[in-house]
């Protein structure tokens, strides 16, 4: 494992701007800019453009994602969003579902991994059910008490999206496996920033969108979907999913193959020219840099916010139930301060979900943007 420097160069933030918000959006690399305005301007000249390249990037971000995050690269789809994926996932779950099956997700959870599975628990019948709040914080603990043979679907995330408490998925994986649930995980808040053991968790589907901690543009995410699960209806049905999809002259003889693996879930229109070429150039530096040492350095870099936020009265989650790229800290009812409101009129960029500051840097962060951080909440935390 190796600490990173700053990697400041590689991103277009200004010397003034101390972000740490990457939980809502991230900063592009400079790599990806200069690739998007490439493929951009390809479609100013579409004779340039052949058959192929309406695939072979695709084939490249599946490489790269499984070299990246594990699994095999037949296993990963191009998606446009999370809520995509995970309304894939539902799609192909549900035949599978009876009245009375329950689903189960956790309070507060992002809408995209609810919506479906309400729509779902709807249409067959089925009941979601909701692992409330755990008074201890210990999330992995509150979702296996829930897990027992009713329990057909757990659709759950790494960790809570609103302050970045860890959930262990391993033991929920091996629960899910006991029951014969299917596990959908939404790994959105941490996928590239913190090592996800998909080997050891056996998901049946698993989803990220690609604007936040993938460092990719918007409107690309990934879905990965295990083998027993390759041959489901997908979501839409592209003709660029097909077998001899290739030979354009010969799209009027319909085929009724899929391609193999996940690429039947793609969607159909994937911006080959202009947005997979910034999301290879993303996935290129996450394998470069390694995740386990993105979350060592993102991690050392918190636990300087932590540390001086607990000495500032916060109430924070314990270390093991935090993840390491990004937490919240709750608010003291004391402190009368809007301090995301006050940190931005000094260009620090942080978020609120509920009653938690979340802060999630990344490796654009230096020495100067910590200083300021914990300098102005020093100044703001006395009010």
């Amino acid at each position: 494992m190796t600490f990173i420097s700053s990697q400041r160069h590689l991103f277009d933030v200004p010397n003034e701007v101390a972000y740490f918000n990457c939980a809502y959006n991230s900063p592009q690399l400079n790599e990806s800019l200069s690739r998007l305005l490439t493929g951009a301007r390809t479609k100013s000249h579409p004779w340039e453009r052949t058959p192929v390249s309406f695939f072979d990037e695709a084939e490249t971000v599946r490489r790269l994602s499984s070299a990246v995050f594990g699994g095999d690269a037949e296993g990963y789809a191009v998606v446009p969003a999370a809520s995509y994926g995970l309304s894939t996932a539902a799609r192909a779950v549900e035949p599978h579902l009876q009245p009375s099956d329950r689903i189960l997700v956790i309070a507060e959870e992002f809408p995209s991994n609810v919506l479906p599975w309400k729509r779902t628990a709807q249409e067959v019948g089925a009941v979601l059910e909701t692992v409330p709040f755990p008074v201890k914080g210990d999330w992995t603990q509150a979702i296996l008490n829930k897990i027992d043979r009713g329990v057909r679907v757990v659709a759950v995330s790494t960790c809570h999206w609103t302050n970045g408490a860890f959930i262990d998925l391993r033991p929920i994986g091996k629960a899910c496996r006991d029951v014969n649930a299917v596990l959908v995980v939404d790994a959105t808040q941490s996928l590239g920033a913190m090592p996800f053991p998909l080997a050891e968790v056996e998901p049946d589907f698993l989803v990220a969108a690609g604007y936040k901690w993938l460092l990719c543009p918007y409107g690309f995410s990934l879905l990965y979907v295990s083998e027993q699960w390759r041959n489901a209806r997908p979501l839409e049905e592209t003709w660029l999913a097909r077998e001899n999809a290739e030979d354009f002259a010969a799209l009027v003889n319909y085929s009724d193959r899929y391609m193999s693996g996940s690429r039947r879930f793609d969607v159909g229109e994937k911006c080959t020219a202009t947005i997979l070429p910034g999301a290879i150039a993303a996935l290129e530096q996450l394998k470069a840099w390694g995740v386990e040492n993105i979350a060592a350095t993102l991690s050392s870099i918190n636990s300087a916010i932590a540390t001086h936020l607990e000495q500032l009265g916060f109430h924070l989650p314990t270390e093991t139930q935090r993840c390491p790229h990004m937490f919240g800290a709750q608010v003291p009812t004391a402190k009368t301060a809007n301090f995301v409101a006050d940190l931005k009129t000094m260009n620090i960029f942080i978020s609120q979900r509920g009653n938690a500051l979340r802060f999630a840097p990344h490796l654009h962060v230096n020495e100067h943007d910590l200083h300021r951080l914990l300098e102005a909440l020093s100044e703001f935390g006395t009010k």
